[in-house]
């Protein structure tokens, strides 16, 4: 069972319903406990045979419910002003840090000019604090995301206006 198999059995008990799933296979037991509607917990143990080496196992990031947003509210201007906007996007899974420390002013704010190579952000990933740098230069115009909050790879986190 590859890693995208195990995140589309999580996507899956996640939209079934259902607060626990086990599945064991030979070498691999997966318990899918979703504990409430906002956190959902997925745990992969791997079983191994007496007198030989552990092999190591893929992280699953555990599966977070997505916002559902009211049907057709916002006017459909709003998407096409957006196309305008260069998105930033996160180029890995992680934890979001806006802020370098909890006492430290962000990084950036809405309205802020920003310029190639700055910091926008700080990803952490498997204890790994990875700075997140601008690709464009541009004036930020809007934060999509919220500190320390858990990023999915490729999830679009700021928009800047490169004019």
């Amino acid at each position: 069972m590859d890693l995208k198999e195990i995140q589309n059995l999580i996507k899956f008990v996640a939209k079934s319903g259902a607060s626990e799933v086990k599945l064991e296979m030979d070498d691999i037991k997966i318990t899918i406990k979703t504990a409430s509607d906002e956190s959902k917990e997925a745990t992969i143990v791997q079983q191994i045979p007496v007198g030989s080496a552990p092999q190591p196992v893929a992280a699953v990031q555990p599966a977070v419910p997505t916002p559902v947003a009211p049907a057709a509210t916002e006017e459909p201007s709003s998407e096409e002003d957006n196309s305008k906007y260069i998105t930033i996007k996160s180029p890995i899974i992680g934890t979001l840090y806006r802020k370098p420390s909890p006492d430290k002013p962000m990084f950036v704010e809405v309205g802020d000019t920003v310029k190639e190579g700055d910091v926008l952000c700080i990803i952490e990933a498997m204890k790994l604090f990875n700075e997140i740098e601008s690709e464009v230069s541009g004036k930020i115009v809007k934060v999509l995301v919220d500190d320390a909050s858990p990023v999915e790879f490729d999830q679009p986190l700021f928009l800047v206006d490169p004019s």
